[in-house]
């Protein structure tokens, strides 16, 4: 199977239930954040802010999650820790699950908080703040 290559293909691939979370986290999080590039990025939806990654998801074998990789900093709840860094996460099994002013506070959060994984690699694998 060819691996989809644009937000589009990504979201159709999935299976029915699945591509609508997929499709309504595409629709608010592009109406929250118009400014971000958004792209395919290690196989999975991801958005950019001056090319640093700050939201994406991505179907697992069970649910979507949705991913904030400065997430752990956020103070609004819901979101739970991902990974030895920075990132939360939230995972979704039905649509009726996304509490879009929840997801709003997050994307808000998002565009403030954020922690430079562009240079993580640079950096030996030590992140910075940014904002």
């Amino acid at each position: 199977m060819t691996k989809p290559t644009t937000i589009d293909a990504y979201n159709a691939a999935q299976a029915d239930d699945f591509r609508i979370i997929c499709d309504e986290l595409r629709d608010i999080i592009d109406h929250h954040l118009p400014e971000a590039e958004s792209k395919i990025w290690h196989a999975h939806p991801v958005w950019f802010l001056d090319g640093n990654p700050i939201v994406g998801y991505s179907k697992l074998k069970g649910p979507v999650r949705l991913l904030f990789w400065s997430g752990q900093s956020f103070e609004t709840p819901g979101l739970e820790p991902e990974g030895t860094f920075k990132a939360a996460e939230k995972r979704y099994t039905s649509s009726a699950q996304i509490n879009s002013n929840e997801l709003v506070s997050w994307l808000e959060e998002a565009r403030t908080i954020q922690w430079d994984y562009k240079n993580i690699v640079k950096r030996r694998g030590r992140l910075e703040r940014l904002t």
